[in-house]
């Protein structure tokens, strides 16, 4: 229900993804509609452990995504919710996503901060993907 009305939202905002994009995502060589592919994560937290999430994203998360070439589409909070993350990336091809990850996963800078960020405990419970093919008449490709 959540990733459905999430998914509904995004659609709905066309023009500031529009202008997001512009100001936020990283220029693909290959700029044909559908090559791009976008994955719509969510996180579901254990209780009380949301502020440290959105802080690991904050302090180290959003710049090792950048650093191993994800772009940052947008990160949001559903309303009422006080558990749960809901971001997008979007990367130049599949085959791109998962070189991404995996460089991501064995970055030294994302093990310390993973590490430290779960002193108190684990921040995350569940994940979710998703991954979403922009439509020939989407604004943001």
């Amino acid at each position: 229900m959540i990733r459905t009305t999430l998914l509904s939202i995004v659609l709905s905002f066309g023009a500031f993804f529009t202008t997001l994009a512009d100001h936020h995502l990283e220029k693909s060589s290959d700029k044909s509609p559908g090559n791009r592919v976008f994955e719509m994560r969510t996180y579901y937290t254990h209780p009380g452990k949301l502020s440290a999430l959105n802080k690991r994203f904050r302090e180290h998360t959003n710049a090792i995504f950048v650093k191993h070439g994800m772009s940052l589409v947008g990160y949001w909070i559903p309303e009422g919710s006080e558990d749960t993350l809901v971001y997008i990336l979007a990367y130049p091809s599949k085959e791109a996503r998962e070189a991404a990850w995996k460089a991501f996963g064995a970055d030294p800078n994302w093990k310390k901060a993973f590490a430290d960020s779960r002193k108190d405990g684990a921040l995350v419970k569940k994940v979710d993907s998703v991954f979403l093919s922009a439509t020939d008449y989407s604004p943001i490709q």
